[in-house]
């Protein structure tokens, strides 16, 4: 095949892959819609190859075959994304990055890393902290995500109130345009030259071009890191209390606010209450333990019959769990956790010393590799986090949550919590009889729950990324904005060959 033998030229042979199990393997994401397909017997989207660049000059290269064949171009770092941003819709070609995986320089003056955009995540970090640096950024896929693939997607970490977001840490990129031009940015702190172009870049799915390398801040590793956890009697009276520790000047680390049906499922009855009675510990005690075990004996029908679990929630107990977690300089830490426990406890907040955020710590991965229990049940789950301001969050949670839960069983926790809003994180689960039930039910809650996210004027997606499963709502997520970026796609891959069908373009 010609194509075969020109990207020969360019990679050896053992780096140009096109066999059956090959193109199977790369024909998904963790999408749980296509995880619904699998279980189905359905792999619609197979690419014509997958190549293994190991350099910025070979991606080049890459890219410049395929702009002249016109052969479509789909960016993969791990493959742990959730919205079907590395589908070969068009078939093609992936380019997987995972060979670019060197750690170039850490300078140690300016507290930065420079590195190749294929490096996992967790390989990044263990050897920041050999010597003696974090990143900060601790995405649930630490394990299996990659640099490249946290900056298409502008992802966060679980001590982004701390670190920021991943576009908060980028110093500077360099980026092979479709054309096979290098573009590479000044590394610098700030600038006053104009549209800042790493954030275009940033967040841009592989539609405009493949980070090949990239520079981020770091920071000493933490010599402290404290732990506290509050019972508050609802969600508003939780997210006010966030609201005024952030807004105080406290930088927690992490932020997590879980509402009754989440706290139930999060706490297993270990939590501590200060001011019920005790026939009041008694009846909470009996339902934190009769709920779960009858999820777990009843899940497929109560899956398929959301209704069913809406209405037991309200015989929930009152209390939502608050986790924070400071970490840095000692003498820093001991203040921050001072302060934002006197606002918790002015706010009613039951104290709950350390031991639900240190279990936390422990088990913060595992809610990632746990979903495909749900999915073995014959049912699936999948999450929305969207983000707005502190004044619109609470309708916006309400409004959400009475939306979808007329179609599922649905939980949420806020976390990523700034200044000026938060982001919450609702998890949905659900049941259908058959692929296209399911297929149909799935997209019913995602049509629902966007909708009532637009109208409320929050955003879609606050680190998920956009891929093919948000798309068609991108023109009313950015409005008039939609013609810029499609502006700027045409004039630099006129061809449409980069990641097409995505992003809403």
């Amino acid at each position: 095949m010609e194509l075969y033998r020109s990207l020969s030229q360019i990679l050896e042979p053992a780096r140009v892959l096109c066999s059956e199990a090959d193109r199977i393997s790369y024909s998904r994401d963790l999408w749980p819609l296509g995880t619904i397909g699998i279980q189905h017997g359905e792999m619609p989207h197979h690419p014509d190859f997958i190549v293994w660049p190991q350099n910025t000059d070979e991606v080049s290269g890459i890219l410049r075959l395929a702009k002249e064949k016109r052969v479509p171009v789909i960016p993969f770092g791990g493959g742990s994304g959730v919205c079907g941003g590395t589908l070969p819709l068009k078939g093609g070609m992936i380019i997987d990055c995972k060979r670019m995986s060197k750690i170039l320089r850490i300078d140690e003056i300016s507290l930065t890393v420079s590195a190749e955009s294929g490096i996992i995540g967790e390989h990044l970090e263990r050897e920041l902290n050999r010597k003696g640096y974090t990143a900060g950024h601790f995405p649930s896929s630490m394990y299996c995500s990659t640099l490249g693939g946290w900056l298409a997607t502008r992802s966060a970490g679980q001590l982004s109130a701390r670190y920021g977001k991943i576009e908060d840490m980028v110093v500077n990129l360099q980026v092979v345009l479709p054309g096979g031009e290098i573009l590479e940015t000044k590394a610098t702190p700030r600038s006053s030259t104009g549209p800042d172009f790493n954030q275009i870049f940033v967040g841009s799915e592989g539609t405009l071009g493949i980070i090949t390398r990239a520079t981020i801040k770091i920071h000493h590793y933490p010599k402290s890191r404290r732990f506290s956890g509050f019972l508050f009697k609802n969600v508003p009276a939780g997210l006010e209390a966030i609201r005024k520790i952030l807004q105080k000047g406290v930088r927690p680390a992490t932020v997590r606010l879980y509402d009754e049906l989440d706290t139930l499922i999060v706490a297993s009855g270990k939590v501590k209450t200060t001011s019920a009675s005790h026939q009041d510990k008694k009846e909470k005690g009996k339902l934190s333990s009769f709920i779960p075990e009858m999820v777990k004996r009843a899940e497929r029908t109560a899956l398929a019959h959301p209704s069913i679990i809406d209405k037991l929630s309200g015989l929930l107990p009152e209390s939502c769990l608050l986790i924070l977690t400071f970490e840095g300089a000692e003498e820093i830490t001991e203040v921050e956790q001072r302060v934002a426990v006197g606002i918790c406890e002015a706010e009613g907040g039951q104290a709950q010393g350390p031991e639900p955020g240190e279990r936390w710590w422990k088990e913060r991965y595992k809610v990632s590799y746990s979903m495909s229990t749900v999915f073995a049940l014959d049912s699936f789950v999948d999450t929305i986090e969207v983000a707005t301001t502190w004044d619109r969050l609470e309708r916006l949670y309400f409004k959400m949550r009475e939306a979808i839960s007329k179609y599922s069983l649905v939980m949420a926790h806020f976390s990523h919590a700034y200044q000026e809003g938060c982001s919450i994180y609702f998890t949905f689960a659900a049941s259908a009889k058959g692929k296209d039930k399911k297929k149909e039910l799935y997209q019913k809650i995602w049509d629902t729950a966007m909708d009532v996210c637009v109208k409320e004027g929050a955003t879609i997606s606050h680190h998920h990324g956009i891929g093919y499963l948000k798309a068609s709502w991108m023109q009313q997520e950015h409005g008039e904005a939609m013609k810029l970026y499609r502006a700027i796609k045409a004039a630099i891959d006129p061809e449409n060959i980069m990641n097409p069908g995505k992003m809403g373009l």
